[in-house]
């Protein structure tokens, strides 16, 4: 059925020696001019984890490690350990890594790069608050439902038309309450928006509070601050949480100690205050997923990835080479219509 043999397209010979080529060469390159600050994520494909640490200053991939199960604090140790020692034999220092929330990571940056910020990824903690103040409106709708009169089936009779009305109106309140939830977590209203929040939210503190707390959240990582400042905000806007008593359960996330670690960028222009630099290339690697159905072992997977990562190294020669393809084209042609055969 097959006389050539099965086609193998991308089980060749160079995927080994780009994974070697990876280990011996790529270093030097990836560390010209190193930031010093880092960036770390890991993404789960299945069975597998992929972990990955980039330049966050330089966007370039300094190491990876595939896992064949969940990573362990252990894990992380290990692979920060590797690259801890592959800095060290250049004598590079890191100042800052920037994670995710995930506690797999803070106890391994303290061992490995002591003296280094870490800063949580500033995306994931508004994520988190916002789902927070959502899942708050969101209950607040729901205690709203509660109070809509109670009508019998059918039209409603001469004393209960006022009843009905105000029922129609409390449901009308709620469906625009739902179709605009996303006044409350919005960066910046314009004035429309305000008018609208305002409209929305009349007769209910709770839902004006909510949205003062957003804006209140933003203001903490306005680059202008400093991190004590920032850290003195997030005080007082923690202590003005008593009187969500019924919402304390729901708004749990200002709590959270990596709303503290979020802030660290603050002091430091060069720390990143997001790790977009690390999921750019998780990004990458589910793109190539897509694609190629078949990399799905321990194996394929990592030469795939050494070969991406030696793609990042010579596409900043990728426009010579062209540029010396286009002219050495253009030389034939002249050629053929010279000395025609």
């Amino acid at each position: 059925m097959f006389p050539l043999g099965r086609c193998r397209t991308g089980l060749k010979g160079r995927e080994k020696k780009g994974e070697e080529t990876l280990r011996d060469e790529y270093p030097d390159w990836a560390l010209g001019n190193f930031s010093g600050y880092l960036a770390a994520d890991e993404v789960y494909d299945g069975p597998f984890c992929v972990l990955t640490v980039v330049d966050s200053q330089r966007q370039r991939r300094l190491a990876y490690e595939v896992l064949d199960r969940d990573p362990e604090k252990e894990d992380i140790r290990r692979f920060f350990t590797r690259v801890a020692l592959m800095l060290g034999d250049r004598a590079l220092r890191v100042h800052g890594v920037t994670t995710d929330g995930s506690a797999l990571y803070p106890e391994a940056i303290a061992e490995i790069f002591p003296g280094a910020a870490h800063q949580v990824c500033e995306f994931h903690v508004i994520k988190e608050i916002t789902h927070d103040i959502l899942t708050a409106v969101a209950k607040i709708r729901k205690a709203l439902h509660a109070q809509i009169p109670k009508l019998g089936r059918g039209r409603p009779g001469p004393g209960q038309k006022k009843l009905a009305e105000q029922a129609q109106r409390m449901r009308e309140r709620i469906g625009e309450l739902f179709s605009n939830r996303h006044l409350f977590v919005r960066h910046g209203l314009r004035k429309a928006e305000q008018q609208k929040m305002t409209r929305i939210s009349r007769g209910h503190g709770d839902l004006r509070a909510l949205r003062g707390l957003m804006d209140q959240v933003y203001t903490l990582f306005d680059r202008r601050c400093r991190t004590e400042t920032a850290l003195g905000k997030l005080a007082q806007l923690r202590s003005g949480l008593s009187r969500f008593e019924h919402l304390g359960k729901v708004l749990s996330k200002l709590h959270s100690p990596n709303l503290d670690k979020a802030l660290a960028f603050l002091d430091d222009k060069m720390l990143e205050a997001t790790s977009n630099s690390a999921e750019r290339a998780n990004r990458r690697y589910r793109k190539m997923q897509k694609s190629i159905y078949r990399v799905r072992t321990h194996t394929s997977i990592t030469h795939r990835i050494a070969l991406d990562m030696l793609r990042d190294r010579d596409i900043e020669y990728r426009p010579i080479v062209i540029t010396a393809l286009r002219k050495a084209r253009v030389t034939d042609r002249l050629a053929d219509a010279l000395y025609p055969d």
